[in-house]
């Protein structure tokens, strides 16, 4: 399954890692950057995480609600963001549930060998629940300027 550009998002109800309901259907009116990533404290998504959070009152001014994805548990999503003093929701799933739904857990392959893992993807949502971008090529240590 391929999401495109004006397509509604899928929709998710789940519990962040501090035990907050992140609920698109509640996110109504509201702008989304969903951002999907393959792993906490890993240089690429430390860099992109950081970006954003250093960035955050700026998307934040822009309506945005910032809200991370990878397949590590809470309590690796804690860690992270109590080391990077993160400030946005992240959403454990260990059930792969969100990575189908977007289509982002995909074949990868590193030094010869293939295995399944997350595609760094980003999902602009409009207040309506409509994709406005789907970035693909992430600029991890610049994220938030391919955010309009």
């Amino acid at each position: 399954m391929s999401l495109q550009i004006g397509e509604s998002a899928p929709a998710f109800s789940m519990t962040d890692s501090e035990g907050n309901l992140v609920d698109l259907a509640l996110l109504k009116g509201k702008k989304v950057v969903l951002y999907f990533y393959p792993k906490d404290d890993t240089p690429g998504c430390t860099a992109q995480a950081c970006n954003l959070n250093e960035n955050l009152d700026y998307l934040t001014s822009k309506g945005y609600r910032v809200i991370g994805v990878s397949v590590d548990s809470n309590a690796a999503h804690n860690k992270f963001k109590k080391k990077y003093q993160l400030k946005f929701s992240l959403l454990a799933d260990t059930e792969h549930e969100l990575v189908n739904k977007y289509g982002v857990w995909v074949e990868k392959s590193m030094y010869g060998k293939t295995y399944m893992g997350t595609a760094r993807t980003t999902f602009l949502i409009d207040e309506n629940g409509i994709i406005t971008d789907i970035i693909a090529k992430v600029d991890t240590k610049n994220h938030s300027s391919q955010i309009h």
